[in-house]
């Protein structure tokens, strides 16, 4: 016979205690820590042109809510299909200009999925052992930056002085792209400097014949 009292009873109210309130705030704490470090590392280890902090910042929320999410889906297996099926509709399309940003990423998600199942030893360790790799490795690179240099001159003799000045100031040139107009050439190279002498610019710049000279650092990716 069904009384009173189970006509009102609450399924939420139940399940209230399916996951502990000590076991949570440790879960979030060591997040917070874990999502903290991969921000310190990601701060460190950046070599792309311009740094986010919001995307550090992403780094810390993401890792604090996997764990969040993971604690819910192992409390209840109901819980956890409906969640798949939730996020499976789910589309970011937010652009990922670094290629080590996703690699970030995954690993905050990883670290957030790790400590909610309860291994702890392995998500502290884990990362540790990738936040190394990551720190050793971004700290052996190259010390040559390269440089774009972007030059107008009137005619082909400009051109050809332009070449010759700039190959016997710099330790390697490559051209990149070239594009003629009736009144212009505009030539895009790119350029490895030595010791970071940049002196060059202000000869090309009083060269005649040239009337626009630019030089640009940037991280080795060229579009054009």
């Amino acid at each position: 016979m069904i009384t009173f009292q189970d006509m009102f009873k609450s399924s939420f109210l139940e399940r209230m205690d399916s996951v502990s309130l000590l076991d949570a705030a440790l879960a979030l704490a060591l997040a917070f820590l874990l999502g903290l470090f991969i921000f310190l590392v990601y701060k460190r280890s950046y070599s792309g042109v311009m740094y986010s902090a919001s995307f550090g910042v992403t780094l810390i929320a993401l890792t604090l809510i996997t764990t969040l999410l993971i604690l819910a889906v192992t409390s209840n297996v109901v819980l956890s299909l409906g969640m798949v099926g939730a996020l499976s509709i789910v589309r970011f399309r937010t652009a990922i200009k670094e290629p080590m940003d996703i690699a970030f990423l995954f690993w905050a998600i990883a670290a957030g999925i790790v400590l909610a199942a309860g291994l702890l030893p392995l998500a502290v360790l884990g990362s540790l052992f990738v936040g190394v790799v990551l720190l050793v490795f971004s700290s052996r690179k190259s010390g040559e930056s390269p440089y774009i240099l972007v030059v107008h001159c009137a005619a082909r003799e400009e051109e050809d002085q332009v070449r010759a000045l700039v190959e016997a100031r710099v330790k390697r040139l490559n051209l990149k792209s070239k594009s003629v107009s009736p009144d212009r050439i505009e030539l895009n190279y790119e350029v490895r400097l030595r010791e970071g002498d940049a002196g060059f610019v202000n000869e090309l710049g009083s060269m005649a014949g040239v009337s626009h000279v630019v030089l640009v650092s940037y991280n080795g990716d060229y579009m054009g």
